[in-house]
């Protein structure tokens, strides 16, 4: 049983008689009864009364009508679906980032996706670089934006942003007012530790430097790492995107450090392809916009 034929069959019922049927349907009369007799037999039993005026249903035919009609709408419904996520015009696109970029890059490119794209459903994930790829990896979000390392084998990837470290610091802090710092100035220091891989950077720059940083503290939420800063339990190494907007009692300073930075990129699954709207935000986090 085909589509188009419970098509043609739903045209024969409402116009009573196979000629003008086949008019509406531009189609010659002789092609559309045989249509109706492959159907018919399909399903083993008649469909039509024919008369020579006019051709009525059975009662085969009666049961048939409403059920045909309901499928052609569900397939008319999933057509319009289809288009409507190829068009960008709908569907749902699920997005897990590390929380700096929630934080900093996210809101003004979602809100700009939104306000071109408003019938397409955004879902937000704020995770761990780690936790953001196996999210990709298993399917349950479209598009991530994470911390490089990835696994190259499982993901696709496009660099975003290359940004180096900054030190965070209390503005009433003695080296609050220098252009920049060196690692070693800050052995003596209690560190806030960002958590994720960017903690991960940020420890193997003190240890390459020449010493342990002491903790104070680790926290994974931004906000919590800029008022421990602010309060002066200590100081944090923080890439830049995540200095982005500070506290009026907090200051950031350049690392003298070099090599000290990170790379954010967007990761989607290989081999799986990205949706129509993920291609478009992507699109639209690599113009910056």
């Amino acid at each position: 049983m085909e589509l188009y034929q419970l098509g043609y069959f739903i045209e024969i019922a409402r116009q009573r008689h196979f000629t003008r049927a086949a008019e509406r349907l531009h189609m010659a009369q002789p092609a559309l009864s045989q249509q109706m007799k492959n159907l018919e037999a399909e399903l083993g039993t008649p469909l039509f009364i024919r008369g020579k005026k006019e051709t009525q249903l059975t009662a085969a035919g009666k049961a048939l009508l409403p059920r045909a009609e309901a499928l052609l709408a569900q397939a008319d419904a999933a057509r319009a679906a289809v288009s409507d996520v190829a068009q960008v015009r709908g569907g749902k696109l699920i997005v897990a980032a590390i929380p700096s970029v929630c934080a900093c890059l996210l809101p003004e490119l979602l809100h700009a996706f939104g306000r071109e794209h408003p019938r397409v459903e955004l879902q937000l994930i704020e995770d761990s670089s780690e936790r953001v790829a196996e999210s990709v990896e298993s399917g349950h979000s479209d598009l991530g934006f994470l911390q490089l390392p990835a696994n190259k084998a499982a993901f696709e990837s496009r660099v975003l942003i290359t940004e180096p470290f900054v030190l965070l610091l209390a503005s009433s802090h003695a080296l609050a007012g220098e252009k920049e710092v060196s690692l070693k100035q800050l052995a003596a220091e209690s560190f806030i530790f960002y958590k994720g891989r960017a903690r991960d950077s940020a420890l193997e720059a003190c240890r390459k430097a020449g010493f342990e940083p002491r903790i104070a503290c680790e926290s994974g939420e931004l906000e919590t790492v800029r008022a421990l800063v602010a309060a002066r339990v200590g100081i944090a190494i923080v890439p830049q995107l995540a200095a982005s907007v500070l506290p009026k009692n907090v200051s950031a300073v350049s690392l003298k450090q070099p090599g000290l930075q990170r790379q954010i990129a967007a990761v989607w699954k290989k081999g799986g392809g990205l949706s129509p709207a993920g291609a478009e935000l992507l699109e639209m986090a690599a113009k910056g916009k």
